[in-house]
């Protein structure tokens, strides 16, 4: 069974690459991201799931240390990774390519849990990474707050998927075009 994950920093191109190596190999994608939004009413998940939605963001990037904010991505996604772990398993009998796409499948986990290879995403610049961002607003509703979430996005969170990466074995493309050839020669579809 042909399988591969694709992770890394919100709004760089993840969905995207799923959608186009599944176009090209007749896979499927599946979403963890969406998977993440309908935990949201189940009581063991819910606080991980609303864990950045029931802040106030502006205070939470002016007040939240750069590691403590990877801390949280971290801990947020090893609380999901349960629910997420099943989900991944209830493919196991698909016959066609499964690529699996979310923030939280962060390197540790998959490389402890996931018998199939992956992808890391960090973006190619800030800039691209707010374009982005404020075409699709993951949290934030104004520019200020869109702004902040960039930049935690590509200075903060970019840095910590590229090592754990490296640590892991996983290759990491700085944009999906990069990363096509790679997905593509993992599912065969080259």
């Amino acid at each position: 069974m042909k399988r591969l994950f694709i992770t890394g920093i919100p709004a760089a191109g993840k969905s995207h690459l799923a959608k186009i190596v599944a176009e090209k190999t007749g896979g499927i994608v599946v979403s963890l991201d969406d998977l993440r939004e309908s935990l949201a009413s189940d009581p063991h998940y819910a606080p991980w799931v609303n864990f950045y939605i029931e802040k106030d963001e502006e205070a939470y990037y002016r007040d939240t240390s750069p590691a403590d904010q990877w801390k949280n991505l971290v801990a947020q996604s090893e609380a999901l990774w349960p629910a997420f772990l099943e989900k991944i398993r209830s493919y196991d009998t698909e016959k066609r390519p499964v690529i699996f796409e979310c923030v939280n499948i962060l390197p540790h986990l998959a490389k402890r849990d996931l018998d199939f290879p992956g992808i890391v995403l960090i973006g190619s610049s800030h800039e691209e990474i707010l374009k982005r961002n404020m075409e699709n607003p993951r949290w934030g509703n104004t520019k200020h707050l869109q702004e902040l979430e960039a930049d935690s996005f590509f200075t903060i969170e970019r840095p910590q998927y590229q090592s754990e990466a490296k640590k892991y074995g996983y290759p990491v493309f700085e944009t999906a075009d990069a990363a096509l050839p790679e997905a593509l020669r993992i599912l065969g579809g080259l």
